[in-house]
């Protein structure tokens, strides 16, 4: 059975908001997605891939990306969340 159309970009921003969070909190940091990726133990390019919302982590990339961003997981879940609300909002806004 086919996902409905709104769950579909439910998923998408969802996605979208974890890159967004991962790049900013990464970027403050001042690490490069070579440097996250050695400290967490992932390959840059899958850095690269959540970045840009083409993949999706499991529970325990984001608690091992926690560790190595400095920041306990449910912080990084709530701010993936509100920048997901800022993502929803703002296509609600743009389809009225």
């Amino acid at each position: 059975m086919r996902e409905s159309k709104a769950q579909d970009i439910k998923d998408k921003s969802l996605g979208k908001a974890f890159g967004f969070t991962l790049r900013r909190l990464r970027q403050d940091l001042g690490l490069s997605q070579e440097s996250l990726g050695f400290e967490s133990g992932y390959h840059r390019t899958y850095i690269s891939l959540l970045e840009r919302g083409q993949k999706s982590p499991s529970l325990q990339t984001i608690f091992t990306l926690s560790k190595a961003l400095k920041i306990e997981p449910n912080m990084l879940i709530r701010q993936v969340e509100s920048q997901n609300n800022e993502f929803l909002q703002n296509m609600k806004k743009d389809g009225d």
